[in-house]
């Protein structure tokens, strides 16, 4: 067992920290109370003048399949063979050895959702994972955890300019809609003969996991809105470069927003509007709103910073640090294991020498499954 004593600490709970500590056991968090006794069995640890957090959480990003250090310049994340391809699986591409781990790790980032890239108008199944471990089957909290759908310009560039489609946004749409429309079918039969791309799909249709939508401009997110609307399946609206023009039509939507990343050039024109307000304009419009690195297009340690500068933007503090934590586990739906500090949940917590939306704090230990991982 191990006791976390004297911390500060954000729950994620309650609206406001607390002095209590933490007893762990079997990786899980087991009490939590205004002050526990230590017992002989217990490791202690002393977080006097520190906070504590639930471990942070990316909610969109490439991690492990397009590695930081690589010796080709090749495109690992879309499979640009074919527009359609919902039987990738993320968890066959990650690399738990890619050094880009270590260095969430040591900013606090204890899961991650990861997946395929943009290019393709379907492009498979995403994973959610710790980043802790040497083997990914040891890693996986949830997979499939969302079937991830691309609109605007990448499909467009990496299918309409060789004469193949889609080369419009209208082929885009018709390429999703058309599949859906087959699986659909494929579910409703008594007796399908076994397909294993329609498959793919079942947790999707069971509701289980969402469509995972790559969306910057309006258009693309309404599109999204509109397909998802379509067929009654669940969403997610990645990006949502320019969500803080139509809060209003998102939030009636009911659908959560992933914004990000914001730390990038506007490199293309659908994200000539991409500004650090989104998220805080989103999330007072009553919209569930997580933050995103996308990485590697902006590095994952920089997933706390992204929530200090959407604070310096108008986003509430304690929203802002939701939105890495508990409003992202529940986006990705597994808030009932993580994002929070609440008995019986893992044990994934980071422990902060001093803010962690201040540049000049620094983490002092990240825990996951109830074991220290990451020291400073």
């Amino acid at each position: 067992m191990l006791l976390i004593q004297n911390g500060l600490v954000y729950t994620m709970e309650a609206e406001y920290p607390v002095y209590v500590d933490i007893l762990i056991k079997d990786g899980k968090i087991e009490k939590i109370a205004e002050k526990i006794t230590p017992t002989e069995e217990m490791e202690t640890i002393d977080a006097n003048g520190k906070s504590i957090y639930p471990g942070f959480i990316d909610a969109h990003s490439h991690i492990g399949i397009a590695q930081e250090r690589i010796s080709e310049q090749v495109d690992l994340i879309n499979e640009t063979t074919k527009p359609v391809t919902p039987q990738l699986r993320a968890i066959d591409a990650i690399n738990p050895m890619d050094s880009a781990f270590h260095n969430a790790l040591a900013a606090g980032i204890t899961g991650v959702m990861v997946g395929p890239g943009s290019s393709n108008a379907i492009g498979g199944q995403f994973a959610f994972i710790k980043t802790h471990g040497r083997r990914i089957d040891d890693m996986t909290v949830l997979a499939p955890a969302a079937i991830k759908i691309a609109f605007g310009e990448n499909p467009l560039t990496n299918y309409g300019t060789s004469g193949d489609m889609p080369s419009t946004r209208m082929g885009i749409a018709a390429l999703i809609r058309e599949e859906l429309f087959r699986a659909r079918q494929y579910f409703e039969e008594d007796s399908p003969k076994a397909d294993f791309r329609m498959e793919s799909y079942r947790e999707l249709f069971e509701g289980k996991i969402p469509l995972k939508a790559h969306a910057h401009r309006t258009d693309d997110i309404f599109t999204a809105i509109r397909i998802a609307k379509e067929f009654g399946l669940g969403l997610t609206l990645d990006h949502c470069t320019e969500g803080h023009l139509i809060t209003e039509e998102i939030a009636e939507s009911g659908y959560p927003a992933i914004v990000g990343p914001s730390f990038t050039s506007r490199s293309k024109d659908e994200v000539r509007l991409m500004d650090f307000k989104t998220a805080g304009i989103l999330q007072k419009a009553g919209i569930t709103v997580a933050l995103t690195t996308d990485h590697p297009v902006s590095r994952i340690q920089y997933l706390p910073l992204c929530a200090a500068f959407a604070v310096k933007e108008g986003m509430d503090t304690m929203a802002a640090l939701r939105a890495i934590t508990i409003d992202a586990a529940r986006i990705c739906r597994v808030d009932h294991r993580i994002g929070s500090i609440k008995t019986g949940k893992d044990a994934d917590l980071v422990i902060y020498n001093g803010n962690p939306l201040e540049v000049n704090s620094s983490v002092f230990a990240t825990l996951i499954d109830g074991k220290i991982v990451w020291s400073n």
